[in-house]
């Protein structure tokens, strides 16, 4: 028979949608043709499958050679296809039977020599082969990746060991995870002097998924502190394991095994943030996900940057949308910044020379719906010189993550998830205020002018105040904390004018 269909995965995001291979042998001057919206390079696979077929001795069919990617309106692009396509001619040549092919999925570019070489993207399409209850072979250095899905892969180093397993002469080797990878040390918490405010926000940060902005004059522990932040957070679950990886692996980049912790410097574009590109990849909010997105010297990114920063932290995903494609990742990250005070970093001391208008420059360059977004808002001051001589250490990040674990644990078996993600009813129902409480927050909201989403986010601050205390209600206590929290919404000093 003439014609063969094979089954190969796109790569769209962190997507891996179903391409059918359609290869028709006709009559006619020999000639190659690929149909269905193929990129360069998948267009130039024409010469590595001709070569690889060749250099793995088998006959390269001299009639015209139809190829149709289907469906036809997907772009496809890379090498990705290049196994398929190469089994193809094959199945429709009479070379390889065509009965088995119904039962797999083959993913992977070809050298010349017919070895196969690496692709990204492995673990989406793994998933989704195992959802169709097919059986994907992958290149060798794909084997540990796909592996994580738990699906039956099987891993080839050549186009010859994928036909041997066609023709049942040889049973391709099972995908096997790797070993698992160290785990880094973490900053310990132990090394933090003082700012015992600002460890306790950095504690009901981790414990709630809550969002934090530390703001302060420069040398006062900003940076340090959130650097320990992902050494009190839980390990990743296997769910989110895979997630991280998956977004890690449609990056081209090795997968975590530990909670992310993205740290781009404030030259960053708005595209390095949020992922794009004429051929869309993920940004550092992405790369952050399940983990912690730390911008310092937050006021120095670009404006526009920032302000694209406000949809992702609502939603938990960013949607990337190109002439021919739209791409969704996720991105549900939790965003640690820093900040100065004011242009120079030391507001309120003599050596302070800043304007008002040039300190409401400064400020204003976090917009008033970014900050709604940032959950806490804590000083951090300076400390003297009796401090900074204490040797006496703080404690550590192994007793601090014990309580963040059983906080959270709380807030997975009451809603099933941390409480930053509360919304709508979840939120009343999980947030139940008594008459003290509600007067207290009515009073607050009124005086400080909090927004209805300002309001929420210390409602959500709360409720993790009260788990942290093992508490089933909110108390007045844990409502004027977590109000505390919120000191970017009262009125700022500014500096004296000269």
């Amino acid at each position: 028979m003439s014609l063969s269909v094979t089954y190969t995965r796109a790569q769209i995001g962190v997507a891996a949608p179903l391409v059918t291979v359609e290869t028709h042998l006709s009559n006619g001057l020999p000639a190659f043709h690929i149909v269905g919206l193929p990129e360069a390079a998948v267009r130039e696979s024409r010469d590595r499958v001709r070569s690889a077929l060749i250099n793995s001795h088998f006959e390269f069919p001299q009639r015209r050679i139809t190829v149709n990617l289907a469906p036809a309106d997907l772009p496809k692009e890379g090498g990705r296809y290049d196994l398929a396509i190469a089994i193809g001619i094959l199945s429709a040549s009479g070379q390889v039977p065509l009965e088995p092919l119904e039962h797999y999925e083959f993913i992977g570019e070809l050298a010349l020599t017919g070895a196969l070489r690496e692709i990204s993207g492995a673990l989406p399409a793994a998933i989704k082969s195992a959802a169709a209850e097919r059986k994907l072979i992958v290149p060798q250095e794909n084997g540990a990746e796909a592996a994580l899905a738990g699906a039956e892969v099987s891993t080839a180093t050549s186009l010859l060991q994928v036909c041997a397993e066609l023709h049942g002469r040889e049973n391709l080797p099972l995908a096997e995870q790797g070993p698992a990878q160290p785990i880094l040390e973490c900053a310990d918490l132990a090394d933090i002097r003082g700012q015992l405010k600002a460890r306790r926000a950095l504690e009901v940060a981790a414990a709630g998924g809550h969002n934090l902005l530390f703001y302060g004059p420069p040398g006062t522990g900003k940076t340090m502190l959130a650097s320990r932040l992902p050494g009190i957070l839980p390990p990743l679950t296997t769910a989110e394991s895979i997630e991280v990886a998956a977004v890690y692996s449609s990056a081209g980049m090795p997968h975590q095994s530990q909670r992310p912790f993205r740290a781009p410097h404030h030259s960053a574009s708005p595209t390095a943030l949020v992922g794009g590109g004429s051929t869309p990849r993920p940004g550092e909010i992405s790369l952050a996900h399940c983990g912690v997105l730390f911008l310092d010297e937050m006021p120095e990114f670009p404006r526009h940057a920032l302000e694209i920063l406000r949809e992702p932290l609502e939603n938990g995903e960013v949607r990337i949308s190109r002439a021919r494609a739209q791409v969704t990742y996720p991105a549900n990250f939790q965003l640690v910044g820093a900040m100065n005070p004011c242009p120079c970093g030391y507001l309120g001391e003599p050596r302070c020379r800043c304007t008002p208008d040039q300190i409401d420059r400064y400020r204003n360059k976090l917009s008033g719906p970014l900050l709604d977004r940032i959950d806490m808002q804590i000083e951090v001051g300076a400390m003297n010189a009796m401090q900074l001589q204490d040797t006496a250490p703080g404690e550590s990040s192994d007793n601090v993550r014990g309580r963040v674990c059983a906080a959270r644990q709380l807030q997975i078996q009451r809603q099933g998830s941390t409480n930053n993600l509360l919304k709508g009813a979840e939120l009343e129902k999980h947030c139940i205020l008594g008459d003290k409480e509600k007067h207290l927050l009515r009073q607050s909201v009124e005086k400080l002018g909090l927004s209805a989403r300002s309001y929420h986010r210390v409602l959500k601050v709360a409720r993790t105040l009260a788990d942290l205390a093992n508490l089933e209600k909110i108390s007045t206590a844990q409502i004027a904390e977590a109000l505390a929290y919120r000191n970017l919404d009262r009125r700022q000093v500014t500096a004296p004018s000269n």
